[in-house]
Order: structure tokens, then sequence, then C-alpha cells
């Protein structure tokens, strides 16, 4: 009897096409991907891949509907999933920072402080540790506009050079973390398919540069 495929759980958008390429030279073909934009689910060999948003990758591996996946560091620490990071890929690197619109004064300075941002449960526990009291506003696009509105004084969001920031007026006032992107598995998965997973994350580890 033929084993079914391992089920892979991948995010749209640019880093499909960086998460390929890591593959491509783990010796697995994920081209069929990328042949028709309207599906959601390929087969490519022994994998067949669900293209997702990268939101909902951890739920996907969390709950078992898919075995394995790829998301980055700053999705898996917002959703807080118990899952298996063998894994650091090395792409998509960025990092997670906190701005505000330039010649503001210091976020401690406010009154009543006001960020938004993607990551609510992410930037809770940045401002905890800080020690700053805030009211986090979770946005799901265009972060930037928040503080050119009035809507917040500061964002938490990810950028990789900062040019959105600047072309916005926006300034880095503090670094959160560093972000990359990481292969997930479902511990449950990797008890009962131990042997195909872990060769698996074995060719994964020997084609990561």
């Amino acid at each position: 009897m033929t084993a079914r495929p391992i089920i892979l759980a991948l995010p749209k958008g640019r880093i499909l096409d960086e998460t390929a390429a890591v593959f491509a030279r783990a010796g697995h073909d994920l081209s069929p991907v990328f042949a028709d934009g309207r599906k959601l689910v390929f087969e490519c060999g022994l994998l067949r891949v669900l293209v997702l948003r990268s939101s909902d990758v951890p739920t996907y591996v969390a709950l078992g509907a898919a075995d394995a996946g790829v998301a980055g560091s700053d999705v898996l620490d917002e959703e807080g999933r118990d899952l298996y990071e063998p894994l650091d890929l090395k792409i998509g690197r960025c990092r997670m920072i906190v701005a505000a619109r330039a010649g503001d004064p210091a976020h401690e300075a406010h009154a009543h402080l006001r960020i938004a941002t993607k990551y609510p449960r992410t930037t809770k526990a940045y401002l905890q540790k800080r020690g700053v009291t805030a009211e986090v506003i979770k946005l799901s696009g265009a972060i930037e506009l928040g503080p050119l509105t009035g809507l917040c004084d500061q964002i938490v969001d990810i950028t990789q050079t900062g040019e959105t920031l600047r072309q916005n007026g926006l300034v880095e006032i503090d670094r959160v973390g560093e972000v990359s992107t990481r292969f997930v598995v479902n511990p449950a998965r990797l008890k009962l398919d131990g042997e195909r997973l872990g060769a698996l994350i074995a060719d994964l580890e020997r084609a990561v540069v």
C-alpha cells in the first residue's frame, strides 16, 4: 500500500519563492505550486502542499490538517501554538520594530499610549517586559497609516529595510526582536511518521545556507 503524501502547509506571497528554492536544494520539487494561481492544493511528489495565508499555517499544523509547515517566527510567536520547530530556514529575515512619527516624543511621554499592530499578543508581551502601559489596537493591514491619521501613537510591525517607514514619515524607536522563517512539525505526527518527517528535516537541514 502506498503511503499517503506528507502534507505540508506553506504561506502565500514572497516567502513562497524562497521556500521553494530551499526545498529544491533539498531535492524536493515544488514547481507545481506555481503552475496555477487559483489552486490551493498541489501534489509535489512525496509532498502534498497546501498554500495558505501565513497566519493560518500554525493552525493547520497544530490541529493536524497538515503534518508540517513553514512560517515566520513572528507568526509562530503570535499564534503561540504547540509545535515542534526543528529548523530555522534562514530566509525571510527581517526585524520586528516599534515606530512612531518622526519628531514624536518618546512613548513613555504619552499620557495614554496607543499602539497599532498585527501582533497584539507579541506587543503586549513586549510592553509587559518593558513595564509600559499602553492600549494595543489590532489592525490587519496598512499599519503605517495609524500614526498618520491619529489612530495611534506608534506601531509594532516587521520591516526589512525601513523604506516603507521612511516613505510614511515614521522612524524606528525600538526593536522588539529578529524574525526568520522556521520549519515546524505537528508533534503527534512526528511520533507517528517520524522516519519520513525526520528524513525531510535532514534534507532541509543540508539545504539551508
